[in-house]
């Protein structure tokens, strides 16, 4: 049984949307898997104060309440204490969730800290520990979503080179004719890749289904 918050967020989220000029957001989970959120954030640059933040969920209800509730509680907090927020917290403040549906909990707080590392990546608020190649680079594009299926582009097969030259990357996709979600995705793409160290420049080329 859901309490009466989790029905108040489900039916009045709060925070739903998104952010045009967002200075950072993620996308994580699969519809594949049945749920995905997408989270927006607006960052004070001085103080790393959390000043707006929304999301867009492709989920269950569990899956929209507790991000409702992520985005009320992160909200006027540095991009630290945002970090700190935990899935237990979540479900407390909406006065508890199924076992079954904790996982919407983590999810969305997997989500957010994904968008804060983002920004502090763009930063330079964080130290890259990770050496820059084909593995780094495709670890990431297993967070670009294909909307269509719901899967990352990785575990689909649509990647089908990163090459990585100089301070550029250089990715091939391969996509379906008159694919909706092109440009989104590649979006995506370049958004994952271009935080990382020295790289100033990605190049997405795309290959028609089948001409491979």
């Amino acid at each position: 049984m859901y309490t009466e918050k989790v029905m108040d967020h489900f039916k009045n989220p709060r925070n739903v949307g998104e952010i045009a000029d967002a200075d950072a957001k993620s996308t994580e989970g699969s519809m594949a898997c049945g749920d995905m959120v997408s989270m927006y954030l607006k960052v004070d640059e001085k103080t790393l104060v959390i000043k707006d933040i929304k999301f867009k969920s492709f989920g269950c209800a569990s899956n929209i309440a507790t991000c409702s509730a992520l985005t009320e509680l992160a909200k006027g907090k540095t991009l630290e204490q945002a970090k700190e927020l935990k899935f237990g917290e979540i479900a407390a403040y909406l006065g508890g969730l199924p076992t079954v549906k904790m996982h919407c909990a983590v999810l969305a707080t997997v989500a957010l800290r994904s968008a804060i590392k983002s920004y502090e990546e763009k930063h330079g608020l964080v130290r890259f520990d990770e050496e820059v190649n084909e593995e780094t680079a495709k670890a990431r594009l297993m967070h670009v979503m294909d909307p269509d299926k719901g899967k990352d582009i990785i575990s689909q097969g649509m990647v089908k080179r990163v090459l990585i030259k100089g301070d550029t990357i250089e990715v091939l996709i391969e996509l379906p004719p008159n694919y909706r979600y092109a440009e989104p995705v590649f979006e995506d793409i370049k958004e994952k890749l271009i935080t990382l160290p020295k790289i100033k420049k990605i190049d997405v080329e795309i290959v028609k289904a089948g001409a491979l």
